[in-house]
């Protein structure tokens, strides 16, 4: 039965990754990209300059979230995955099931910042123990004192605070259970951390729910009184207001380029051979030391195919991907190719991507 159950996996992998190849119209090659929504404004951005050095090459922009993005990877249907969070290990077992090699690897930066709406407050500072407290809707009006006491000299209403959480399988998610979790044993024990968590707040009737970074940042826009978890990049654009929070040293720092900066050079990041990629840890980056240090930042990851056999990609294909995610560890790390919130991999993480692009077969 297992052997029967692992050949339909094959087949249908190999059934559905048919309608990838050949997609050559007008000699224009689709390159398709799917999943976490963390990197959106950086990955339109490479897609956009690299159109432009590169006409013939469409390269396909499809959110959905990292949980959505493994799984397009696993049936075929996307020639690139996104993922936030490393791949679990029996998700990776998965696609080792469809014959083939699967290649995990960082491609950028980024930042989950904590972002609210009240009017006429600009500014906020958020502890470790509000942030987990409000989360945990323990926390239920935004004058509460424990609250107060932090920000003296802003007038805060007397109003229920909104909580706004991701409704999709979601990496910004994974990402920030993770860290509530590292700093709060209540969270970590009554909620815990992964792509999707049983919140609160929804039992309390005051959740909502949106899909995709865009979806929560939309109801936090529409909803007085409402906070946000999600990008740092989706603050930006959208002019959104965001908490300085407490880091692991006890000051309070808002997500900066300098300030994300700093929390990746305190730590020694450990990126396995491309081919282990499930033995990442994502709490690598998380919780930094450092007075600078912003507490919440992470690498987000692609996934390929070794293609071995031609099992993915056509020759054509093979040859587009390799120059195209190439290009994005090498040239699109520059600055000048950055898009706002997101900072460049330190050279030897990107050197992991490199290694693993060359790996491709054609």
């Amino acid at each position: 039965m297992k052997k029967m159950k692992r050949n339909g996996i094959i087949l249908a992998s190999l059934l559905l990754a048919s309608l990838l190849t050949g997609c050559i119209e007008g000699g224009i090659l689709t390159i398709r990209t799917t999943g976490a929504t963390f990197p959106q404004y950086q990955m339109q951005k490479w897609i956009d300059i690299y159109h432009q050095i590169h006409p013939n090459i469409r390269i396909e922009y499809e959110g959905g979230g990292s949980g959505h993005g493994q799984e397009a990877f696993l049936k075929g249907l996307t020639h690139i995955g996104r993922t936030d969070p490393p791949v679990k290990e029996d998700t990776w077992n998965k696609f080792l099931d469809t014959g083939d090699q699967p290649l995990q690897f960082p491609i950028i930066v980024g930042a989950v910042v904590i972002a609210f709406n009240l009017q006429g407050v600009n500014e906020l500072k958020i502890s470790r123990k509000v942030l987990v407290d409000i989360f945990m809707g323990n926390i239920e009006y935004w004058d509460d004192e424990a609250i107060k006491q932090l920000n003296p000299d802003i007038n805060l209403p007397h109003e229920k605070i909104k909580v706004v959480h991701r409704s999709d399988s979601s990496g910004t998610t994974s990402i920030f259970t993770t860290y509530l979790s590292l700093i709060s044993d209540d969270w970590a024990n009554e909620v815990g951390a992964g792509k999707t968590v049983e919140w609160p707040v929804d039992k309390m009737g005051r959740g909502l729910a949106g899909k995709g970074n865009p979806g929560v940042v939309a109801i936090l826009k529409q909803t007085e009184g409402s906070i946000c978890y999600t990008e740092l990049s989706f603050a930006i654009e959208e002019n959104l207001a965001v908490a300085s929070l407490e880091n692991k040293n006890g000051k309070f720092v808002k997500p900066t380029t300098e300030t994300i900066q700093t929390a990746v050079s305190q730590v020694s990041a450990y990126i396995p051979n491309s081919t282990e990629g499930y033995k990442e840890n994502i709490e690598q980056l998380l919780d930094a030391p450092g007075d600078n240090a912003y507490p919440i930042v992470a690498f987000t990851h692609f996934l390929i195919w070794q293609n071995k056999n031609g099992k993915h990609y056509s020759p054509e294909e093979a040859k587009a991907v390799k120059e195209f995610l190439t290009w994005i560890l090498t040239e699109g790390q520059k600055e000048e190719n950055l898009a706002p919130g997101y900072i460049a991999l330190p050279s030897e993480v990107a050197q992991i991507g490199l290694n693993a692009i060359e790996m491709i077969q054609s």
